[in-house]
């Protein structure tokens, strides 16, 4: 096997020390170690610049990669990160010396795929979803120490109303923090929308009070209070960041079109024109693709999608395409990989709403659940939306649904024109039946 790449290093990151390998007779110790700190940092950085290393590959251990990782970008350095289930050395020869030895060895003769790392304009935006996406969860889970409060009273609110953190939920909350225990005067606090009558409302919250509880339910209250105050705060910071992005729109505006209402945890700007400023096309536009989710989707993949040559080397790295694990000239399966990746994740979550539209996705999503079932055709569906992002992103074409009809349509040609082909090896031909 040829060597690849001459000028190679490769390094074992550690939390408090790095040791780094470079090729024989690029110095006189071709492994040193050093610290984690930045002054340590940028000497490794002089290090490898006085070998004549061009190329590093390193292991992504935890988050102690990325000040590694930015310093020898921003040295000029190309840096490949490596995901550790593709770094498996062999059994019983596990140094920190002989790791990155192992890591080096296997990217002077190209044997390393690198993960994919987004422009810095897209970290950043990643990090401001990823921190927003933690708020979100932090904040649900002090609605459920609220609900839990609740239910050891037996004030059972989360029966009655669909959302307690809602606005007839949290004046009812408010009013039993302020001292109110009458249920009858609770009820009266409902919202004229609600379903439940006051009188089941008032059944609802005749409870055992305790002291406790309520100290525990008022806590929690001001916590989750406090999480979507910070969620206003960086919601803010997001806008502010997104508007900073080259217009990509070309002055076209966005025109505006009937969309279903955002969720209780979505921004509160105007997400879809930001992203139409910033891609030059509407994610939007696909079915099953809020506001929302497509500025996760940005935050993960970014706008700039060369990387991957085709729409199938986009689906591959989404873990979403059929497997192909073969032995002996046969398929052992065609499961598809399993993975954390988030873009896939927001896919799928897309893939799922479109259990009930009535639109060409959801007509191919039904077929595929009754034929293969719910997880497979989850994957399938997102599968092709992902293609569809894909084809929008990379050449700025516009999504246009073609109906059910239209779709049921196609497959139908489609299966007959499957049918005359099977026929045909029997030499049969199809023949419409006459209507009775």
């Amino acid at each position: 096997m040829g060597k690849v790449n001459l000028n190679a290093a490769g390094i074992d990151i550690g939390a408090t020390e790095h040791y780094v390998a470079v090729p024989q007779g690029r110095d006189k110790d071709i492994v040193r170690s050093f610290g984690t700190f930045t002054a340590d940092l940028q000497t490794l950085a002089d290090w490898l610049d006085e070998c004549n290393i061009q190329k590093v590959a390193m292991e992504s251990t935890g988050v102690y990669w990325i000040p590694v990782f930015e310093i020898l970008e921003h040295r000029g350095f190309e840096v490949k990160l490596v995901e550790p289930g593709k770094l498996k050395s062999v059994p019983g020869r596990k140094t920190d010396v002989l790791d990155c030895q192992w890591i080096q060895q296997l990217h002077t003769y190209g044997l390393l795929q690198g993960s994919f790392v987004p422009v810095e304009s897209i970290c950043i935006l990643r990090s401001y979803m990823r921190q927003r996406g933690m708020l979100v969860d932090c904040a649900g889970k002090h609605v459920l120490h609220m609900q839990k409060a609740l239910m050891q009273m037996n004030i059972q609110l989360h029966h009655v109303i669909s959302d307690i953190t809602g606005a007839t939920g949290l004046r009812i909350i408010d009013a039993i923090i302020g001292g109110e225990r009458d249920p009858q005067k609770l009820s009266k606090l409902r919202d004229p929308r609600c379903k439940k009558d006051e009188h089941t409302i008032a059944l609802a919250l005749e409870g055992h009070w305790r002291d406790d509880h309520l100290f525990v339910l008022k806590q929690a209250v001001e916590l989750y209070r406090f999480y979507h105050s910070l969620l206003g705060a960086l919601d803010q910071k997001l806008e502010n960041y997104i508007k900073t992005f080259e217009d990509q729109s070309d002055g076209r505006v966005l025109q505006s079109s009937p969309k279903p209402k955002a969720g209780s945890n979505a921004p509160s700007f105007d997400m879809c024109n930001h992203l139409y400023k910033m891609s030059g096309v509407d994610l939007t536009t696909i079915d099953g693709i809020s506001g929302h989710s497509a500025l996760q989707l940005i935050s993960e993949i970014g706008i700039d999608i060369s990387l991957w040559p085709t729409e199938k080397h986009f689906a591959s790295w989404l873990c979403l395409c059929p497997g192909n694990k073969k032995t002996g000239g046969r398929l052992i399966t065609g499961k598809s990989r399993v993975s954390a990746n988030r873009a896939a994740a927001v896919l799928r979550m897309a893939a799922q709403s479109l259990s009930r539209a009535d639109c060409a996705l959801g007509a191919f999503y039904r077929r595929m659940k009754s034929k293969l079932g719910a997880p497979k055709a989850i994957t399938a569906a997102a599968h092709k939306i992902a293609k569809i992002v894909y084809n929008m992103l990379k050449y700025g074409r516009q999504y246009v649904d073609v109906g059910v009809e239209y779709y049921e349509k196609e497959y139908r040609q489609r299966v007959l024109k499957n049918l005359a082909r099977r026929a045909s090896q029997y030499n049969l031909c199809l023949v419409p039946a006459e209507n009775k």
